[in-house]
C-alpha cells in the first residue's frame, strides 16, 4: 500500500511505496519551498519538453490538438515507481535501490507491445533502456519477466510473454546496454514456464481447448513471441535456440484451417464444432476468429502463401472489411468500432489495415 505524507492538505500531497519517511523526501525534493504557481509551471515546462519529442508542423489546430493529445496519453504510464533515492520495493517484496537506471510500473504488456513500446524505442530511447532493466530486475526478483505489471505484482491478466518483443524491437534498433544473456535466459525461462499451455506448445504445436481458454488467442501470440526469441537467439550467435524456437514460431499453421481460411479452435486433435467466425467466445481474447486470423506479424508472407497468393490474401482482407459488422456469441465491450468485423477500437485488430501494404493495393490501407 503506498504510504502518503502531507505538510498541509490544501497544499503538498506525496506519496512512496515504501513509508511515509520516503514520502516525506519525495515531497522534500520535489516540492519544498515552492508554491503552487512554481509547481504548475514545472509540471507545465516538463510536458511542454516531453510532447516536443514529436513535431507537427499542421496549420490545423484541431489535428495538432488531437495529436498531441494522443501523444500525451502514450505518456501517462509506465510511471517511476520508486523514491527519490532510488529505494524501490521488488517483485520480491523486498526493498531494493536502483543502480544506474530508473525502475518502473505500470507495464500492460498485451496493450503496448504492438505500437506503444515500438513509438517509445524511437523517440525515446533512455526510458526504453530503463524500461526493459525494470524487466530485467523483476525477472531476476520474482523468475518470470513482467506480463502485466502493477506496483511490483504481477497481475497476469492477459495472455503472452510480451515483455519479450519490446526487448528484442529495442535491441534491433540498437539500444543494447543491458545483460545480453540476462535477457535470453529471462526470455527462455518465461517461454518454458511451466504450464499447461506452454507444455502443449512445446509437445503439439499448438494449445487445444483442453489445454486451456482462449486456446487461439495463445497459441498465436506465444508463436510472436517465441519468434522474437529466435532472431534475439539467432543475432546473439545461440543457433541451437533459434532453431527450437522458430519452429515454435511457425505454431499458427496448425490453427490455420484451409477450408474456412479462418484460425480455429481445435479440440482432441480435430476442428471444433459449429464454428462461426463472427462468434466471441472462450477461445479467443477479446476478439473472434475474424480478427485472429490475420495475426501472423512474424510470416505475413506465409499466410499469404497458406492462402492462396496475393489475391486471394487480398479478397480475404476485403471480406473482413465488407462483412457485417453484427458478432455472435457472448457480449465483449473492448470490441468496439467496427468496419465489417474489422475491431478499429481494441488490440488484435489494430495491425491489419496495414496487411493491404503487402497487396498490389496498398493505398487500401488509408
Amino acid at each position: 500500500a503506498y504510504e502518503i505524507s502531507t505538510r498541509d492538505w490544501s497544499s503538498d500531497v506525496c506519496s512512496s511505496d515504501l513509508s511515509v519517511e520516503g514520502a516525506k523526501k519525495n515531497l522534500d525534493k520535489e516540492a519544498s519551498g515552492k508554491t503552487f504557481a512554481q509547481l504548475r509551471k514545472t509540471a507545465t515546462d516538463k510536458w511542454n519538453k516531453e510532447l516536443s519529442r514529436i513535431e507537427v508542423v499542421d496549420k490545423d489546430a484541431q489535428n495538432k490538438t488531437i495529436f498531441y493529445t494522443s501523444l500525451y496519453h502514450t505518456a501517462i504510464v509506465p510511471n517511476i515507481n520508486m523514491d527519490v533515492d532510488g529505494q524501490y520495493r521488488g517483485r520480491d517484496g523486498k526493498i531494493h535501490h536502483a543502480e544506474g537506471f530508473d525502475y518502473y510500473s505500470v507495464f500492460s504488456l498485451w496493450d503496448t507491445y504492438r505500437a506503444a513500446h515500438p513509438l517509445y524505442s524511437i523517440i525515446d530511447r533512455k526510458r526504453t533502456l530503463d524500461y526493459i532493466k525494470t524487466f530485467l530486475t523483476q525477472y531476476q526478483q520474482g523468475g518470470l519477466l513482467p506480463v502485466w505489471e502493477l506496483s511490483s505484482n504481477e497481475t497476469n491478466c492477459m495472455i503472452g510473454y510480451h515483455s519479450i518483443p519490446v526487448i528484442v524491437d529495442a535491441y534491433m534498433k540498437g539500444i543494447r546496454d543491458f545483460d545480453l544473456q540476462l535477457a535470453l535466459q529471462a526470455m527462455l525461462a518465461s517461454a518454458n514456464e511451466n504450464k499447461s499451455s506452454l507444455q502443449a506448445m512445446k509437445q503439439k504445436g499448438l494449445i487445444s481447448v483442453e489445454d486451456d481458454h482462449e486456446s487461439v488467442s495463445k497459441t498465436l501470440e506465444y508463436a510472436y513471441d517465441d519468434y522474437c526469441i529466435a532472431i534475439y537467439a539467432k543475432s546473439n550467435g545461440n543457433m541451437a535456440v533459434y532453431d527450437s524456437f522458430i519452429k515454435r514460431a511457425m505454431s499458427y499453421k496448425n490453427l490455420l484451417d484451409p477450408e474456412t481460411q479462418c484460425m480455429r479452435p481445435r479440440k482432441n486433435g480435430g476442428w471444433i464444432l459449429p464454428f462461426d467466425p463472427r462468434e466471441v467466445n472462450n477461445h479467443f481474447t477479446e476478439a473472434n476468429s475474424w480478427q485472429y486470423s490475420f495475426y501472423v506479424p512474424q510470416d505475413i508472407n506465409g499466410l499469404i502463401d497458406d492462402l492462396g497468393g496475393v489475391d486471394a490474401f487480398e479478397s480475404r482482407l476485403d471480406a473482413l472489411f465488407n462483412a457485417p459488422s453484427k458478432t455472435t456469441g457472448r457480449e465483449q465491450s473492448d470490441i468496439t468500432g467496427l468496419i465489417g468485423q474489422y475491431a478499429h477500437g481494441n488490440e488484435p485488430s489494430h495491425h491489419i489495415a496495414y496487411l493491404y501494404n503487402y497487396t498490389h493495393h496498398p493505398q487500401k490501407t488509408q
